[in-house]
């Protein structure tokens, strides 16, 4: 419309300037008047017959021309709504609260002639995507939409004109190239490795004549397993297997939870261990070395997280199916005597060290950290504990070495002297903990040249990325029982005094709550050997006795608990007036598991802002699983979880709310 007034008024223009032209004319005829009559006469004359002419065409041409324009005009504009109407792309003109004032012919031909019978219906009403807000928003929105199986990218452009704000919303039909991006993506290479957790310890405990049996049965499940995703396989080993399949199948394998877990721990010939799996898989690269090497990584947290298992690596995404068996111990210590060795090569060139464990310590996290102690001090080098809080767990084991003349004032130290006096000669030696987040002091880590990390928990996303070596058994009970075998299998004869021995004895009796939880013969041996070096069980046990109150909130903690779906017990632990809340919760969830029919239990606290969960089990529940769900983690039996900032009660709500889900989704 702009252009067409503008037109209009150059046309006018262009007839005003024979007017002003005649009266150049006429002023030009007065002046002849003043030199000669006879002249200005005849000039009057001309000038009179062009302004008669002049007018004539003036009205004439107005006339004429006005029909012509506005003829014109509307040629024009129905050129433009033609053009409009069959534009290639699907448009509309919708108002601000989304409802449709007009669409273009391929836009109706989609949604229907309705939608100009009905002009006032709300593209909700075809995308419910499309909110209020969203048109809203003064910004051009593009989005993803899909209608009767097409896919469309929509672009809404804002509008301003003089009836006010509309809004114009395309539509791009996208379904193709989405088509053929999805293709690219199912077509790339996904690598896998499969590892048989305990291949010796099943032929260990089958008879040999049938050991070709089991193998048999095993390499036939596996390749039948891998033919239903169209993979290449290839054992690499008496119990490794290597594979490669299309990133299509992917999404298969997880819907149905890696089935071969299940598959494999079926075979029964004679063999009394269930055989188990760990799987590593590495997708979503364009590298297929990459894809290898990312396969690589999953299956050594796999095994990392005690097996039986599946690990997928996404690009960055890790993933984890399975895991719900607590584990078959080791019954080798091969594994341990190697860490020994390589521990003490590795302090051969240091000449410090300093061994740190988790926040808010344990009794497993001291006496583990006692235990690397006695053991670098036994190859000639100095050692001290980084501890900046003497929680009430490990208080009446503290008390055995602080002010002692034989350990000295520089046994403990805090994080801030740490940090003043590390140098490149330190070593830092973690224990009971793989996170560095949780470590007593991170910084550490970044600042040591040589980082050794000892755990016994499986082993999450977050882990220690620069450890020079790395022990991490989650077949252990606990980190005391991994260093009193490590200290058995030093050259040099380890004299560990009594209290040394006491406090890694109870490390050991408070983690498998007095040998009732994850406990195997190596758990004790290891405690054989501390009572030959000096632990004494009744020392042990009056370190952790209770006063009367302490023992009535634990009462009250059992009381209180409910039973969720008939096999969950649930309760909460009042912080008040409890020096340590997160050691009283882990007791009533320990407690709730001695009722019949209880499967779990999940004990709830707070402390600084933060709810603390105790999740202990029995038998095939996998709480380590659960916890993870929430930021946590632990062993299949014991486990727990932080949750910043929230308090006991949506703690408690979260806890069901996984619960349902796990069910739903069919993981318990």
């Amino acid at each position: 419309m702009d252009s067409e007034k503008l037109l209009k008024r150059k046309i006018e223009q262009l007839l005003i300037i024979p007017t002003a032209a005649s009266l150049l004319l006429v002023g030009m005829c007065v002046v002849l008047f003043l030199i000669n009559n006879k002249c200005a006469i005849i000039a009057s004359m001309v000038v009179g017959t062009f302004i008669v002419i002049e007018v004539v065409i003036l009205i004439w041409g107005k006339t004429a021309l006005s029909p012509l324009l506005f003829n014109f005009s509307m040629q024009h504009s129905q050129v433009q709504k033609q053009l409009l109407d069959e534009f290639a792309v699907p448009y509309a003109i919708i108002d601000t609260d989304g409802k449709v004032l007009w669409g273009n012919a391929p836009f109706v031909d989609i949604f229907g002639e309705g939608i100009k019978k009905r002009v006032k219906r709300n593209i909700s009403a075809f995308f419910p995507e499309v909110t209020e807000e969203l048109l809203n928003t003064s910004e051009d929105v593009s989005i993803d939409l899909s209608y009767d199986e097409v896919e469309y990218n929509a672009l809404i452009k804002k509008i301003n004109n003089e009836d006010g704000e509309v809004i114009a919303f395309y539509l791009f039909d996208v379904t193709e190239l989405k088509r053929y991006k999805r293709e690219n993506v199912e077509q790339k290479l996904v690598s896998g490795l499969i590892y048989i957790d305990n291949y010796d310890e099943v032929m260990d405990n089958t008879e040999e004549v049938r050991h070709s049996l089991v193998e048999a049965l095993v390499d036939r499940r596996i390749n039948m397993y891998l033919s239903t995703i169209d993979a290449i396989g290839k054992k690499i080993e008496k119990d490794k297997y290597f594979f490669v399949f299309r990133q299509k199948f992917l999404p298969q394998l997880k819907e149905t939870k890696f089935a071969i877990l299940s598959e494999i721990k079926s075979i029964n010939v004679g063999n009394e261990i269930p055989i188990t799996l760990s799987i590593g898989i590495g997708a979503d690269t364009d590298s297929f070395s990459e894809a290898y090497e990312y396969s690589r990584t999953a299956i050594g947290m796999a095994l990392a997280r005690g097996g039986d298992q599946v690990v997928v690596k996404y690009g960055d995404k890790i993933t984890y199916f399975g895991g719900n068996s607590a584990g078959t111990e080791k019954s080798t210590r091969v594994k341990a005597r190697v860490k020994a060795q390589a521990f003490k090569e590795l302090l051969a060139n240091k000449d410090n060290v300093m061994i740190m464990g988790h926040k808010r310590p344990d009794a497993d996290a001291f006496g583990s950290a006692v235990g690397v102690y006695r053991l670098v001090k036994t190859l000639g080098r100095n050692a001290h504990i980084v501890l900046n809080e003497e929680t009430a767990a490990i208080k009446p084991m503290v008390s055995g070495f602080k002010g002692n003349s034989v350990y000295g004032d520089d046994l403990i130290i805090s994080s801030e002297q740490a940090i003043n006096t590390i140098n490149d000669d330190t070593l830092v030696v973690v224990v009971d903990v793989n996170r560095p987040s949780m470590t007593e002091c991170e910084e550490l880590l970044s600042l040591a040249k040589s980082v050794v990390v000892f755990d016994h928990h499986r082993q999450a996303n977050e882990k220690i990325e620069n450890a020079t070596l790395s022990y991490i058994e989650p077949y252990a009970s606990s980190a005391c029982e991994m260093i009193s075998e490590m200290l058995q299998y030093i050259e040099e004869k380890v004299k560990i005094r009594p209290v040394e021995a006491d406090a890694m004895y109870a490390g050991i009796v408070i983690d498998t709550d007095n040998f009732l939880t994850k406990t195997g013969v190596r758990t004790f041996e290891a405690a054989a050997y501390l009572r030959r070096c000096g632990a004494d069980v009744t020392r042990v046990r009056k370190m952790f006795r209770e006063n009367m109150d302490s023992h009535k909130l634990l009462a009250e903690g059992v009381i209180n608990s409910e039973i969720y779906k008939n096999q969950f017990a649930i309760s909460k632990v009042n912080p008040e007036g409890v020096e340590a809340p997160t050691v009283m919760a882990a007791k009533v969830a320990n407690d709730l598991l001695d009722i019949d029919g209880v499967r779990a239990s999940f004990v709830v606290t707070h402390q600084d802002d933060t709810a603390y969960i105790s999740a202990r089990s029995v038998d095939d529940m996998n709480v380590q699983v659960a916890m993870e769900k929430l930021g946590g983690g632990g062993h299949a039996n014991v486990a727990g979880a932080q949750l910043k900032g929230e308090s006991i009660e949506s703690a408690v709500a979260k806890i069901k709310e996984l619960l349902d889900e796990m069910y739903k989704e069919g993981d318990i």
